[in-house]
């Protein structure tokens, strides 16, 4: 069995993928900001290996701290992340840094600070967590698709920097999923009552309008069982889409240009701004 540290693991796909790990007899160290936030996690946890740290991805002492026994690790899951919504032209450069900083230069700390003791034992696994937004820029995510764009180039690169040396590395792109993600979305002091909210609402409404109302919402174990599997197969592939929305956009997308694209999008949904 395997000794698991993930990311942002007091709610979502993290808490999720954390229990899933641990009852599958994994020992798992469930990483958060604040531990206090734990209480969520923990009530379900009663009997299973998880060990609650302190980690903040945007504090390189902290990460380093957190991660101090690399050589004992087995596995690496950067799941912490979150989303800003914001017109393009909205964004203040602090937004935007930050933004990158949680979701791209995060996952970078915590993949150097254990790659030299992974290096030296020759085995190691990375699972980041990314989006379908890191495949598919939509309209007032700009700032979160850049980050998850980013981060898949990152990991790609890694792949090919560290597969030789026994290290497995893997990205999860969910599509979207009822998890308390979209109450955590940061915007900018000017965002409530201008043409931006409007639109993005409008564009909102126009893609809910596509659910089938009678269909099952998806379910986040979905993505906690992808993680689980990435963490701990090695016949996994390098990227899993999880979730029918990502995996039809992303098939759509990658099988025409991309103003074929936008116009079957526009059309689709019709939103036509």
């Amino acid at each position: 069995m395997a000794r698991i540290l993930i990311t942002g693991s007091n709610s979502g796909f993290g808490r999720l993928a954390a229990l899933s790990l641990a009852r599958n007899g994994h020992d798992v160290i469930a990483t958060m900001r604040n531990p206090a936030n734990a209480s969520a996690l923990l009530s379900e946890a009663d009997g299973l290996s998880i060990e609650i740290r302190a980690l903040d991805v945007c504090d390189a002492a902290s990460v380093d701290a957190a991660l101090h026994d690399a050589m004992t690790i087995d596995v690496v899951v950067n799941n912490a992340g979150y989303e800003v919504q914001s017109a393009v032209e909205q964004l203040s450069d602090e937004i935007f840094r930050r933004q990158l900083d949680t979701n791209v230069v995060g996952p970078m700390r915590c993949i150097r600070a254990v790659m030299p003791a992974w290096r030296r034992r020759g085995s190691g696994v990375i699972v980041n967590v990314s989006s379908i937004a890191g495949r598919v820029g939509s309209p007032y995510a700009g700032a979160y698709s850049a980050s998850k764009f980013a981060l898949e180039g990152l990991t790609e690169s890694l792949h090919f920097e560290v597969s030789t040396a026994g290290i497995r590395v893997h990205l999860i792109e969910p599509g979207s999923f009822a998890t308390g993600f979209q109450d955590k979305i940061v915007r900018p002091d000017d965002w409530t009552g201008s043409i931006h909210e409007a639109r993005a609402n409008r564009f909102r409404e126009a893609r809910n309008a596509l659910h089938d109302p009678n269909a099952p919402e998806p379910d986040p174990q979905e993505v906690a069982a992808a993680i689980v599997r990435a963490a701990t197969d090695p016949t996994m592939p390098f990227r899993t889409l999880v979730g029918g929305d990502a995996q039809l956009i992303d098939s759509v997308k990658s099988s025409m240009s991309f103003e074929d694209f936008e116009a079957t999008m526009r059309a689709t949904l019709d939103w036509h701004e």
